[in-house]
């Protein structure tokens, strides 16, 4: 079986988000890169349908050089290669024209299955995995919290507000999975060596055949027009207790709305 799993680098969760003033997108050299948290799971979920059924894993990921970081992350897991488009040329992408570059990477490579995670936690679209499974032409299967694999079909227990769907189709596919799915592995010292002489392909967009006007910040459908630094947080309210504190909290909550 051939899984192919899609990972993105993101800034550290933990970090100060900022803007660039020159073209208004997300300033990725601001933070530390790593692998989008919910990735992991994508990673995990493979290796083990891996181990469970053979085959091999790629990891493909879009983003500029030092995304490779993220590659290695997931080769030292355990994953066999990986295939990373990096050109100057895809800054600014939105989700369109990010499921179209990844599309076409994927197109023709025959992979049984494509992981990806629910979102990306620096952008929390969700809409990734669905637009490149439109482009594919092949089934999705969104917020797996479970994956099973017969022959030639794949199930899943799709998370909903109300519990959860059983859903099965036939492959090829493309699978989103959340969190709840597994406990994704840590790389062993054996991991993060072999993963150095793992193949990793690197494209162009020239290389994997894109069309230059679908990318990039002019081809994008949003934007930002405008925007502002968060003020500093305001000092706060002290309450002085002369055994009228209740009476003055009552009017402090109740000039802010919240009663």
């Amino acid at each position: 079986m051939k899984i192919a799993v899609c990972v993105k680098q993101v800034p550290d969760t933990w970090a100060e988000k900022k803007l660039r003033s020159d073209d208004s997108t997300l300033d990725r050299e601001a933070a530390d890169g790593v692998m989008n948290e919910l990735d992991e799971y994508a990673v995990e979920e493979a290796l083990k349908l891996q181990e469970a059924h053979g085959g091999e894993v790629t990891i493909v990921t879009m983003g500029p050089e030092r995304a490779g970081e993220t590659v290695r992350k997931a080769l030292s897991m355990g994953a066999d290669a990986a295939i990373h488009l990096v050109d100057d040329a895809l800054h600014g992408s939105d989700a369109l024209a990010t499921s179209y570059a990844i599309a076409t990477i994927l197109a023709g490579r025959d992979f049984d299955l494509i992981f990806f995670g629910s979102e990306s936690t620096d952008a929390r679209m969700s809409v990734v995995p669905a637009m490149v499974a439109e482009r594919l032409g092949v089934a999705q299967l969104t917020f797996a919290q479970k994956v099973d694999v017969d022959g030639t079909s794949v199930k899943i227990q799709r998370t909903t507000d109300y519990g959860f769907e059983t859903v099965e189709a036939s492959m090829p596919a493309v699978i989103s999975v959340v969190e709840k799915i597994n406990e994704p592995r840590y790389p062993s010292f054996k991991g993060i060596m072999a993963a150095k002489k793992k193949p990793v392909e690197t494209l162009s967009t020239s290389d994997a055949g894109l069309e230059g006007s679908q990318l990039g910040l002019s081809a994008a459908w949003t934007v930002v027009e405008d925007f502002a630094a968060r003020p500093p947080k305001a000092a706060g309210t002290i309450v002085t207790d002369d055994g009228d504190g209740g009476v003055k909290l009552a009017e402090f909550l109740a000039t802010q709305k919240f009663i």
